[in-house]
């Protein structure tokens, strides 16, 4: 029986017999025993007050009020001269709960979980809610595997009226997953059945995932998947008839047994549509892609429904209903499909509202919406409006829904929900390189000046070997149109010494203005014109090859760079992409009036292929052709390189390609044509998604000389493991490379990392 409840039966049962007295008006209430509970508290949950006339049913009304509060352990009521006198007894409160031993929790996530069932610092201590505490608290140690914990609550009294609540855990060993039995499969080899599954019997990494601890949850899913994995082989009636999970004596190894029945493999007889179908049946039925003779596949139905849903999705129809029916032939193993179109009413969009932008202004969102208000409703345009908005990269998520207009059936308003992360970034600090033993970097950069979406960056970067005082300003709407216009100031200092490259100094300053002009959907073209003067610096040990164009043009030149670059961005990611394609072609040209003639040519082409919902699989191209022009070279300075974790990993920053000798010496000094191949299986850890990407990549790439041929059979190859982490201190690039053709001469690095670029 419940322990207040008990007491309040003992309370009625002695205290109204002593409290039989005549009836009388209550001059005064007094209260005494109160410790922590307000006077005022206790007269609020009274059924009586001043000038009420008190008898036995009054007063036992107040006995039992006062302990159905909880408040109480023991309430009397006495009667001093016509004053009602409630005395009481208070329940501790607690002070504290301590929890000795618990490593699997952190601490604020149990003191949550507790609070729940009635047990916190500052609340009445009850031990009938103690007894769930603990539950609970056994509860969360199930849910991560931990089936031998054992819990022991200490309850220890403290000064005014009370108590600290210790939990003493100790915790054992979690259960792993000793097998998984699949009963009933005959059709695939068991081996590649559990390959669907998330759950897994301990391996190299499931002390990370934990992927060998049982998880209701987990199982239901990869019961599933097993599922679709039967149904997309054509496996029309498969089913999970039972499960059974036990755990052994010892509560270490966990043992998993599906019974499932798979049922016949079916055929499809024949895909037909039926409905009210808006647009043509021929251009529908080319987004079916179910055919007759088929093994059937629920995914190729499925992606055959939702591509006609979208397409009426397209053209208004946002509440269409695309609905597939079966009929099946048991005898000759065939089933028969009707899909039914029923396209509802087309929807126009009343509203597009904004939330969750506080410092963002609603123009810089709005302008990237291509979903206009009073227009029909276009699901590839609020898709692009998503898109569009994610790549800005002012955000960590965007959710957009469309909910209909209460009262209408032919209207829904867009909501689009941003979460807004810092876009601002301050840093003052030390760092190194795989290249540069001490970089001291500061850098003030706003990606949204003051909600604006304007860029503006001032950089310093104090790496020996590339030091870098920058200051930029981009506005990406300089006109409403979407016409940018931005310029960049510029002193830049290289210092090859300590590097691959044949050693020489240089010294730019300059500036220049810039514009891009949008020429569709994801595609732009810029424009830039500038001016830089530049100072070389050669060594004796420099290469005759740089003392040359020393001798021939000066050591200070002048040039005025005209640039004009084509971008098609087409990934669904500012930071980590999953899909589309990105491709680039840029042309630097050395207009004449300078002293110095040349043009660099570059072409990039970037493509996310997802594979399925963790791994992506990326393939990036790069070439490259520089000369010079009007009698004059290509400055050495403007030469390409490759090497290093931005090309080819595994082989040192800037090693790769022609060498010239002198005196004996060997030195890198670049090309002006260069070939570079990634491919890289990229996938993010659980729980990291957004911040931290791992990949295991195959590089290839080379740079040639003015008088060598670009050929395969001069090309350097890696492989290894990469990761890219969004860190606190700024973006990282860490590899782990192993070069697999690298010829005598060759610079290898296997370990290389950096930090600040752009991933």
């Amino acid at each position: 029986m419940n322990k207040s409840l008990l007491s309040v039966l003992i309370a009625s049962l002695f205290t109204l017999p002593a409290l039989a007295f005549e009836p009388f008006p209550v001059k005064d209430i007094r209260v005494e025993g109160i410790q922590r509970t307000e006077a005022g508290t206790v007269f609020s949950y009274l059924p009586v007050k001043v000038g009420d006339t008190l008898n036995d049913e009054k007063a036992a009304q107040s006995i039992k009020a006062l302990f159905a509060t909880g408040f109480f352990k023991d309430v009397r009521i006495e009667i001093d001269q016509n004053v009602m006198v409630v005395v009481v007894q208070e329940r501790p409160a607690i002070a504290k709960l301590d929890f000795v031993g618990m490593k699997e929790f952190e601490k604020d996530v149990i003191v949550k979980a507790l609070k729940e069932t009635g047990i916190a610092e500052g609340r009445i201590f009850d031990r009938a809610l103690l007894e769930k505490a603990e539950q609970e608290l056994k509860r969360q140690y199930l849910t991560r595997g931990k089936y031998g914990v054992n819990i022991t609550t200490t309850v220890t009294p403290l000064e005014r009226n009370r108590v600290g609540v210790n939990f003493n855990v100790e915790e054992g060993a979690a259960a792993k997953i000793k097998q998984i039995n699949l009963v009933g499969a005959k059709a695939f080899k068991e081996k590649d059945l559990l390959a669907q599954f998330e759950l897994t019997t301990p391996g190299w990494i499931t002390w990370y995932t934990k992927n060998d601890q049982y998880s209701r949850q987990k199982l239901s899913a990869d019961l599933e998947k097993l599922k679709s994995f039967y149904m997309n082989q054509g496996y029309l009636e498969f089913a999970v008839e039972s499960t059974q999970v036990s755990i052994s004596p010892d509560k270490q190894d966990v043992y998993i047994t599906a019974n499932i029945n798979e049922g016949e493999r079916y055929q499809v007889s024949s895909v037909k549509l039926a409905g009210d179908f808006t647009l043509s049946e021929d251009e529908l039925k080319k987004l079916v892609t179910v055919k007759a003779g088929d093994i059937f596949s629920r995914d190729r139905l499925n992606a055959s429904t939702k591509a006609i849903s979208d397409r009426l999705g397209k053209e208004g129809y946002a509440f269409a209903n695309v609905n597939a029916s079966p009929e099946i032939d048991k005898e000759k193993r065939k089933v028969a499909f009707t899909i039914f179109v029923d396209p509802g009413k087309r929807v126009y969009v009343r509203r597009i509202n904004l939330a969750g932008n506080t410092k963002t202004r609603d123009e810089v969102i709005r302008r990237e919406i291509r979903q206009m208000e009073g227009g029909w409703y276009d699901a590839d345009r609020v898709a692009a409006s998503k898109q569009r908005i994610d790549r800005l990269g002012f955000f960590s998520d965007v959710n957009v829904e469309t909910p209909a207009v209460a009262g209408t059936a032919d209207q829904v308003d867009v909501n689009l929900k941003v979460t807004e992360k810092a876009t601002g970034n301050l840093m003052l600090g030390v760092g190194t390189s795989s290249t540069d033993t001490v970089i001291l970097s500061g850098s003030i950069a706003q990606n949204n000046f003051l909600g604006s979406g304007n860029n503006v960056a001032i950089q310093v970067n104090s790496a020996k070997r590339y030091r870098t005082y920058v200051f930029s300003y981009t506005n990406p709407y300089f006109t409403p149109d979407g016409v940018s216009q931005g310029f960049d100031l510029y002193h830049r200092t290289v210092d090859t010494t300590s590097t691959a490259v044949a050693p020489y100094k240089s010294a730019s300053t300059g500036g220049g203005l810039r514009f891009g002009f949008p020429i569709g959907e994801k595609e732009s073209l810029g424009f830039g014109l500038g001016l830089d003067s530049t100072t070389i610096t050669t060594f004796d040990e420099s290469p005759k090859y740089y003392k040359d164009f020393v001798k021939e043009f000066g050591s200070t030149n002048a040039s005025i760079p005209v640039t004009l670059n084509w971008i098609s961005d087409g990934k669904d990611s500012y930071f980590f992409p999953t899909s589309g394609t990105y491709q680039k072609a840029g042309l630097e040209v050395a207009a004449p009036g300078g002293d110095l003639t040349y043009y660099r040519a570059t072409y990039q082409l970037q493509h996310f292929i997802p594979l399925n919902k963790k791994f992506t699989l990326m393939m990036n191209g790069e070439v490259g052709y520089a000369d010079g022009y009007a009698d004059k070279g290509l400055p050495f300075y403007k030469n390409f390189y490759a090497g290093g974790v931005n090309s080819v990993r595994g082989y040192k920053a800037g090693s790769l390609g022609p060498i010239d000798v002198d005196n004996g010496n060997e030195y890198r000094v670049g090309g002006n044509s260069r070939v570079i191949a990634n491919a890289e299986l990229l996938w993010g850890l659980p729980g990291m998604e957004k911040s931290l990407r791992m990949g295991l990549f195959f590089d290839a790439g080379q740079v040639f000389g003015k008088d060598q041929t670009p050929s395969t059979s001069g090309l350097r190859y890696s492989t290894g493991l990469s990761a890219a982490w969004i860190s606190p201190v700024g973006p990282l690039k860490f590899s782990f490379a192993v070069p697999l053709n690298d010829e005598e001469g060759d610079k290898t690095e296997s370990f290389q990392f950096q930090l600040g670029s752009t991933f």
